[in-house]
């Protein structure tokens, strides 16, 4: 998963008078945020879903980077440099507080989808150190992503601090190392004569059409890029925020697309489309890679590599959407006091069990469901269609703030943002629409049960489940004298 941007109740500064004598926050370089944002956003998981596109991966993935990554990353940093604390912010200042709730909540619930997808692509992965013949099992599957899952909810629940740079380790050890190997060893690959998997000429850069499935793959490319958006909030560090802040977003988004384009490739050439596995195709290319330079041994260490990597960043973001729903629901009472109560430890114990349950009950269906990649396909669709609420919330507040509160300071101003509000939304809107169309993978599944997979969970879990908690809240739930500062930080 890529990493999502988290609520905050920054907005108590200006409640306190002691708030505007702190030192000033430390300058940061526009390359250490170009650094950060690529951190935040690039992940190999994602390679094998693009590379059964051979060549045409590359435009697959410059079509949403342009059309969605770009707009997302200039809007949310005029919103972060003027509104800071989070998306609920932006969005209850730029539209109400009941639909500034539903944003936070999509980024939540997003995860209960999210976690089963991830841990799928881990248990494929340690697959090939035990027996590859796994990574299609269902069984296995389901139980890998359990047991991950509650260890992981038990390790949280402890407060760990020391999880807290797991995430950028993992960007070294399961990114760019693994995908540097990968990259060159593809290339020594062809390099030595040998065909490529996947046709590499002029003619295939465009994916052929067979009818709009054809497309269905780009979808997933809309939550790659997802998380674009949280390092908007340090756009006040830049020394010159108006110049260094598009640099620095241009140099990332360069980034992040050679880590997208350049290993799906490398996968591409040594593993035919036919057979790749959604999950765990980045091992299969590994592994062929491995045996063909009579190198197997590395197939281990590739694997511990990126399982250590996936579940550091399971481990580090595993309470952090949840505490920012936590603390916006305690000063509005958004959620019933039972999932506001903390542990020991300060951590929302509770909101994490019962995340777990609904966890558990999506791992069961790898189980239920024979092909596992189909399953895989499912949950990230829709975790991409909880999450797109978020960014069409998000376009429209931008929108309706600058001409509501044209004077209000902003650190930075996007040139032409109606134009690239308007582009986001297009393209999240288009996102959403095609996001319902089975890809071309399905072949003989009913469309019908597709769709109301897809919109069952993108209605029950994206738009019910907060109506119902607004539509039930009392006065009770709003526990303010437990957390001070909440009013502020939702005012």
């Amino acid at each position: 998963m890529s990493a999502m941007d988290m609520p905050a109740d920054l907005p108590k500064e200006a409640a306190r008078p002691v708030a505007r004598a702190r030192p000033a926050a430390p300058r940061l370089s526009w390359l250490t945020l170009a650094l950060m944002t690529t951190a935040s956003v690039a992940s190999l998981r994602a390679a094998p879903t693009m590379a059964v596109y051979g060549l045409a991966c590359v435009f697959l993935y410059l079509i949403p980077a342009i059309v969605f990554l770009l707009p997302t990353a200039l809007v949310s940093a005029e919103l972060a440099s003027g509104w800071p604390g989070g998306v609920y912010r932006w969005v209850s200042e730029g539209l109400s507080k009941p639909l500034g709730f539903l944003a936070v909540w999509c980024q939540f619930a997003m995860t209960i989808f999210y976690y089963p997808s991830l841990l799928a692509f881990v248990a494929s992965t340690i697959a090939y150190v035990i027996d590859p013949a796994l990574a299609s099992n269902g069984i296995y599957t389901a139980i890998v992503i359990m047991v991950l899952y509650w260890t992981g909810v038990w390790i949280s629940s402890r407060g760990t601090k020391a999880l807290a740079g797991l995430s950028s380790w993992g960007l070294v050890i399961g990114t760019l190392i693994p995908g540097t190997v990968l990259v060159v060893l593809g290339m020594v690959f062809l390099g030595q004569g040998n065909s490529s998997a996947a046709p590499m000429t002029s003619s295939h850069l465009l994916p052929q059409w067979a009818g709009l499935a054809s497309l269905v793959l780009i979808v997933n490319n809309f939550l790659s890029y997802s998380g674009m958006e949280m390092n908007a909030v340090h756009v006040s560090s830049l020394k010159n925020p108006a110049k260094e802040y598009p640099k620095s977003m241009f140099l990332a988004m360069g980034l992040v697309l050679l880590i997208f384009i350049l290993p799906a490739l490398a996968i591409s050439w040594v593993v035919p489309a036919n057979q790749l596995s959604l999950t765990a195709g980045v091992m299969q290319a590994f592994d062929a890679f491995f045996a063909h330079f009579h190198v197997g041994w590395m197939t281990p260490i590739a694997a511990v590599m990126l399982v250590s990597a996936a579940l550091g960043g399971m481990l580090t973001w595993l309470a952090g959407p949840s505490k920012g729903l936590l603390e916006i629901s305690r000063s509005e009472g958004y959620l019933p006091p039972y999932l506001q109560r903390l542990n020991k430890h300060g951590i929302q114990q509770n909101i994490l069990v019962t995340q777990g349950v609904v966890t558990t009950v999506i791992a069961l269906m790898y189980a239920l469901i024979p092909n596992v990649s189909n399953v895989y396909w499912i949950f990230s669709t829709i975790t991409t269609q909880v999450y797109l609420i978020v960014y069409l919330l998000m376009f429209v507040a931008a929108m309706r703030l600058r001409k509501t509160q044209p004077d209000h300071p902003r650190g930075y101003r996007v040139p032409a943002l109606n134009l690239l509000c308007v582009v986001g939304l297009l393209a999240s809107v288009a996102a959403l629409a095609i996001g319902f169309v089975p890809p071309s993978q399905f072949g003989g599944g009913s469309i019908g049960v597709y769709v109301a997979i897809i919109g069952g969970g993108l209605l029950i879990l994206g738009l019910l489940v907060p109506y119902l908690f607004l539509r039930l809240r009392k006065p009770s739930w709003r526990t303010h004298a437990a957390d001070p500062t909440g009013e502020e930080a939702t005012s």
